[in-house]
């Protein structure tokens, strides 16, 4: 540890969500569907992602997918065992995958997805490689509400 790390007091949960939330608004601002995420290593964010599916017209372009592609990028790395992500809306199934594969220690999301997250489709089978822990429910009105927002907007 160094003297700085010291000096900085650590951050929450709460803290990092709401910079998951930031990237969900630009996500909101852009015209896509409001998830954001971020990838924290040593209370550190090492990337952000934000839906990006009708700007790159591409069905993967999850935050989830993003942030974790930042990630190995800037890890050099396929795995992150050592990290943490931070996302605004409960995982889908292709997302929980990722995760998956990616080996990371922890996940942590807002708001649940009754129609689309992998809950949904699983049950009660856990997708998340299995020394991975989940935190669930971490602003979860702030994120539900945006995600409310904007397809209340949609369908006017």
């Amino acid at each position: 540890m160094q003297a700085e790390d010291l000096l900085t007091p650590a951050k929450t949960d709460e803290y990092f969500m709401e910079q998951a939330l930031k990237e969900a608004r630009t996500a909101y601002e852009e015209g896509e569907v409001p998830v954001g995420a971020v990838v924290v290593i040593n209370n550190k964010i090492i990337a952000r992602g934000y839906n990006q599916v009708e700007k790159l017209n591409d069905p993967t372009a999850h935050a989830e997918m993003i942030a974790l592609t930042s990630a190995f990028s800037f890890l050099g790395s396929k795995y992150v065992p050592d990290a943490t992500l931070y996302v605004t809306v409960e995982p889908c199934l292709m997302c929980a995958g990722a995760l998956y594969w990616s080996k990371i220690g922890r996940i942590v999301w807002g708001a649940s997805d009754e129609k689309n997250g992998h809950q949904h489709i699983t049950g009660t089978i856990n997708p998340f490689h299995q020394k991975a822990s989940v935190t669930t429910g971490i602003l979860k009105e702030p994120c539900a509400q945006l995600m409310k927002e904007f397809f209340k907007a949609r369908r006017s």
